[in-house]
C-alpha cells in the first residue's frame, strides 16, 4: 500500500507538471499577440505619438516603412528620419551630411523607441530567434516565458541583446518583458506593461521601467520582480497616439 500511494503522488504530480507545458509553440505565441494586438494594421496604418516631448511618426512610403522622431526648438525643428536603407537628419530646410558613426547612433535612438511602442509586432522579424521556457505564474496570471535573440545578419548593431517576454496565456498581451544590452556598459531592465488601450484598433501599453538590485540572468527577472527586488527607475508613456488608415505613396 505505501508504494501504491508513493507511486500515485508520483503519477499526480507528473499530471501537474504536464499541464503546465505550453500547448503553442514560440512562433504560434508570437502570432497569436501579434494578431490580436492589431495585426496588419501595424503595417498598414500610419501612427504617432508623443514620448518624452518628441513626436514619432510611422508610415510606409513607396512600399518602404519609414520612422521619424521630431524634436522642436526655438530656431527650427529637428527631423531624424531612418528608412530601410539609411538614415537622414534634417533642421529646418537643410539636411546635414554625418558621419556614419553618428548617423548610425542616431538612427539605433529612433528605431529603439519605434520599437517597443509597436510591441509585440516587432517580434516577427526575419532576424528574430524565439524560444519558448514554458508557462510560469506571475501574481494570478499564467505567462508563456519567450526568450528572444537576434541572427548577427539583419540584427542590426545590438544582435547580441537578449530578450524575454511574458505573453499573458488567456489575453496574449505581453504584460512584461525583460531584456539585457550590452552597450554603454551593459545591464538589465524589467517592465511592467500598464494603461494598455486600443486605439485605431492597435494596442499600446505603458511601461513601468524597473532594474535588479543583484546580479541575475535575465530570464529570472520575473522571480525578482515577484519577491519586490527591482528598482524603479522611470516610467515610458505614450502620450497623444494617433492611428490613421492607409499609407504614404
Amino acid at each position: 500500500m505505501k508504494y501504491l500511494i508513493v507511486l500515485l503522488g508520483a503519477l499526480a504530480l507528473g499530471a501537474c507538471r504536464e499541464s503546465r507545458e505550453p500547448a503553442l509553440s514560440a512562433e504560434e505565441v508570437v502570432g497569436r499577440a501579434i494578431e490580436v494586438a492589431g495585426g496588419d494594421r501595424y503595417r498598414t496604418s500610419r501612427i504617432d505619438f508623443e514620448f518624452r516631448d518628441r513626436r514619432y511618426v510611422s508610415y510606409l512610403e513607396q512600399g518602404r516603412r519609414v520612422l521619424q522622431r521630431l524634436t522642436p526648438t526655438d530656431s527650427a525643428l529637428i527631423e531624424d528620419t531612418r528608412f530601410d536603407d539609411g538614415f537622414r537628419r534634417r533642421i529646418g530646410d537643410s539636411t546635414l551630411i554625418l558621419p556614419d558613426s553618428i548617423s548610425r547612433k542616431f538612427s539605433n535612438s529612433v528605431n529603439s523607441v519605434h520599437y517597443f511602442a509597436y510591441l509585440p509586432y516587432g517580434l516577427n522579424g526575419e532576424a528574430v530567434q524565439k524560444e519558448l521556457l514554458g508557462i510560469v505564474r506571475i501574481g494570478e496570471s499564467d505567462y508563456y516565458k519567450i526568450r528572444v535573440t537576434f541572427r548577427q545578419e539583419g540584427g542590426g548593431d545590438d544582435y547580441q541583446d537578449v530578450f524575454v517576454y511574458w505573453f499573458n496565456t488567456q489575453t496574449f498581451r505581453p504584460d512584461y518583458l525583460a531584456y539585457e544590452y550590452l552597450t554603454d556598459g551593459g545591464g538589465m531592465r524589467f517592465r511592467e506593461a500598464y494603461n494598455d488601450r486600443e486605439v485605431g484598433g492597435i494596442w499600446f501599453a505603458d511601461y513601468r521601467n524597473l532594474k535588479p538590485v543583484k546580479e541575475v540572468p535575465v530570464t529570472s527577472l520575473d522571480s525578482l520582480f515577484a519577491l519586490g527586488e527591482l528598482e524603479e527607475l522611470s516610467v515610458v508613456e505614450l502620450i497623444d497616439i494617433r492611428v490613421s488608415p492607409g499609407n504614404y505613396n
